[in-house]
């Protein structure tokens, strides 16, 4: 089972993608947690170059192409053999991403992004993705916040630094991703607690392995 986490920025993936992991391994599953971008060697080499410096540093095109070369290898190296062998994987974000942030949000046109995300994952999709949806208001906050903590070596803000139109472009982008593809994505409120949160996945988990006649 492969299983994405998506939002604006300060949505709270990591932290609900962490009670995820608790739960299916009470329940016996073995779980594997990756990351976008990162998760490999060469990945997490992109992830300094593209998260870090200036907000002007890569156009919406670099973006894309870097970003999807560290999904490639991701894809290659760590999702496929985790899926092979049986393995829940949990990713905090995906292709998604690149579609909402370099398309819909930096102009991207997307025929050249479905043909991009298509060599990206080798046509992988995954089973569930949750939008944890937020008011751009509260997740910047919450992710200046996580910036400013002085235990991050590297402060890997800026997505953050850009404009307040930007994020609810991007806000409204991953909206209309998860219209346009209903069978995967299931939209929580991320403005309840972390416990309502984490409930409400855990039971939307439950529901879809129950509708593939299994449990989770």
């Amino acid at each position: 089972m492969f299983i994405t986490f998506e939002g604006g920025e300060g949505a709270g993936k990591t932290t609900q993608i962490k009670r995820l992991e608790r739960h299916l391994s009470d329940q016996g599953r073995e779980v594997i947690c990756l990351r976008e971008p990162g998760g490999s060697r060469g990945a997490e080499t992109i992830r300094n170059l593209v998260l870090n410096g200036a907000i002007d540093r890569w156009s919406a095109v670099e973006e894309l192409f870097l970003f999807s070369a560290a999904r490639h290898e991701l894809v290659r190296t760590k999702i496929i053999p985790a899926l092979d062998k049986g393995l829940v994987v949990l990713c905090d974000r995906y292709a998604d991403s690149s579609a909402v942030y370099q398309g819909r949000a930096g102009g991207v046109p997307q025929t050249a992004l479905h043909v991009i995300e298509n060599l990206a994952t080798q046509g992988l999709q995954p089973d569930l993705t949750f939008l944890i949806d937020i008011p751009v208001e509260i997740g910047l906050t919450r992710a200046h916040k996580r910036i400013a903590d002085l235990k991050f070596k590297q402060n890997e803000g800026r997505f953050e630094g850009k404009t307040f139109k930007f994020h609810e472009d991007v806000r409204h982008a991953f909206l209309g991703r998860a219209a346009q593809f209903p069978h995967r994505f299931r939209v929580i409120n991320g403005a309840q607690g972390i416990e309502e949160i984490g409930a409400d996945i855990w039971g939307e988990v439950q529901e879809f392995c129950m509708g593939q006649g299994g449990q989770p």
